[in-house]
């Protein structure tokens, strides 16, 4: 199973994906991958974006061995858009369905790193989404800690030692975290979570047995949504 093929849905920010993956980090390929930021929602071009990637792989369901999606934290819309879809797509193909974290696509699109990295995604309200990777052994990022929301400038004055900076989050706020010393921003454009990473990753849990019950799956939040804490502030009144 560790040359399985993943079609992988990545919904969790405006920077959508869809691919189709053979195989691990290691040892796998792209077969194909669709990548928008359209100024549409997901939900009108997901579906469309799927069709896409199983056409240009020439691939029909029965060659697939599984559906993954990635889990979040990010978008709250998204997310929900891409967790029904992948449902919906492995419900009708009877196929397994693997969730990966968001922030371990991020991480992991860096296959070497020399000092820790932070992973850091918008999650506006004047605030991100944050957790750290360290070095490996052979170099390759191990996530340490979960994923919080955090004030930006909370998180910068945690940033003491050298350490590299990626995602949404460093550029939109960038003016805190590029006054940091000792710390390296890496370009934008890597630190987009991308379906072919989460299939790349999927891949290694679907070899371990690893799936979702797809009856229970949910996406990883970190924190309540707004109708959330209107219920809160309701019922505490």
């Amino acid at each position: 199973m560790a040359d399985s093929l993943i079609l992988a849905i990545e919904t969790s920010s405006g920077c959508g994906s869809v691919a189709i993956t053979r195989g691990d980090l290691r040892r796998g390929r792209i077969v194909a991958e669709a990548i928008a930021q359209p100024e549409i929602t997901h939900s009108r071009r997901l579906l469309g974006s799927v069709e896409w990637v199983m056409g240009a792989a020439g691939l029909g369901w029965k060659d697939i061995d599984g559906i993954a999606v990635s889990l979040g934290p990010g978008s709250f819309t998204g997310l929900r858009i891409g967790m029904a879809a992948a449902k919906g797509l492995a419900m009708a193909a009877d196929l397994p369905m693997v969730g990966i974290e968001t922030m371990a696509g991020v991480g992991h699109s860096f296959p070497f790193i020399d000092r820790p990295l932070w992973c850091i995604l918008d999650a506006r309200k004047q605030e991100v989404y944050a957790v750290c990777f360290l070095p490996g052994k052979d170099g390759t990022p191990v996530q340490s800690g979960t994923v919080r929301a955090i004030s930006p400038s909370v998180l910068a004055d945690e940033l003491d030692r050298p350490c590299l900076l990626a995602g949404s989050g460093v550029h939109a706020y960038r003016d805190i975290f590029a006054a940091l010393e000792n710390v390296k921003i890496l370009p934008a454009a890597l630190g987009y979570p991308r379906a072919s990473i989460i299939g790349f990753l999927a891949a290694s849990e679907l070899a371990l047995g690893n799936i979702l019950d797809q009856a229970l799956a949910a996406p990883l939040y970190v924190r309540a949504s707004d109708a959330e804490i209107r219920c809160q502030v309701i019922d505490g009144n």
